[in-house]
């Protein structure tokens, strides 16, 4: 509905989350946060949904957090609940893309990087606002940038808080693919079909396993690569690949056990 912060769609196993504040550019308020609790909650419980895009709704991805609305309560208790909300959307055990058109600022930018794979157009904006506004980090950029980018980058950004356009951010490695606005739509569908189509489990265990083992050594990350390949085998989905390969046809992937 028009007056949902938040707009939910499922549809071929694709879960949209569409921020829902155009007159503020999709800043988030209070509601807001609490909606993208519930959305994350729902995408990581329903098994019919296997993969979750955000997008931001009238031409803006999301200005960050609305500082015009005061908040009650103690600022780390605020806090508190919107770190939760990061690290549920870091461990979702699906594919997560992030549709970007217009600005993305703040932690609003920092709730793209925290998708996997970030599209955008050619007009799109980024920016760390934060030392604009005289605060620091927050939702996750200050473990996310140093990952992505660097430390040196990282701090450019943190500190001097540019703004930067989507063929920068392409090519510091802060967006995945930038298309034109009129076919990225049409580029995010085929994207989500295909990874839809992926075996869930195999890509819930690769998506941990390269968040687990950036920090991790060799031989730690061997060791858990083992561990997760054996439950892949446990899966009906190896099975049905071998299967689909001999038979010159598409797996069909459920993620459903094989051993009862």
């Amino acid at each position: 509905m028009a007056d949902e912060v938040l707009l939910a769609h499922r549809e071929s196993g694709v879960l949209t989350l569409t921020l829902n504040r155009p007159e503020r550019r999709n800043a988030i308020d209070g509601p807001t946060w609490d909606a993208l609790r519930a959305g994350f909650e729902r995408a990581r419980d329903d098994p019919e949904t296997r993969v979750v895009v955000i997008t931001g709704a009238g031409g803006a991805f999301c200005a960050g957090a609305d500082l015009s609305v005061k908040r009650e309560g103690h600022p780390l208790d605020r806090m508190r609940s919107i770190n939760e909300i990061a690290l549920l959307l870091h461990e979702l055990p699906k594919p997560t893309v992030a549709r970007v058109d217009g600005v993305a600022v703040g932690a609003g930018w920092n709730l793209a990087l925290g998708c996997d794979l970030v599209v955008a157009t050619p007009t799109s904006r980024f920016s760390q606002i934060f030392a604009r506004r005289g605060l620091s980090l927050d939702f996750g950029g200050s473990w996310l940038l140093p990952r992505l980018v660097g430390m040196q980058q990282a701090k450019r950004l943190a500190l001097l808080a540019e703004m930067i356009d989507a063929t920068e951010a392409e090519r510091l490695g802060l967006v995945t693919w930038v298309t034109p606005p009129e076919e990225i739509d049409a580029f995010v569908a085929d994207l989500t079909a295909r990874l839809a189509s992926v075996a869930p489990v195999a890509a819930a265990q690769s998506k941990a396993l390269l968040h687990e083992n950036a920090d991790r050594t060799l031989r730690e990350a061997l060791a858990s690569e083992a561990r997760t390949q054996a439950v892949n085998f446990a899966t009906a989905d190896a099975p049905e690949a071998f299967a689909a390969f001999t038979e010159k046809r598409e797996p069909d992937f459920t993620g459903e056990w094989s051993i009862r």
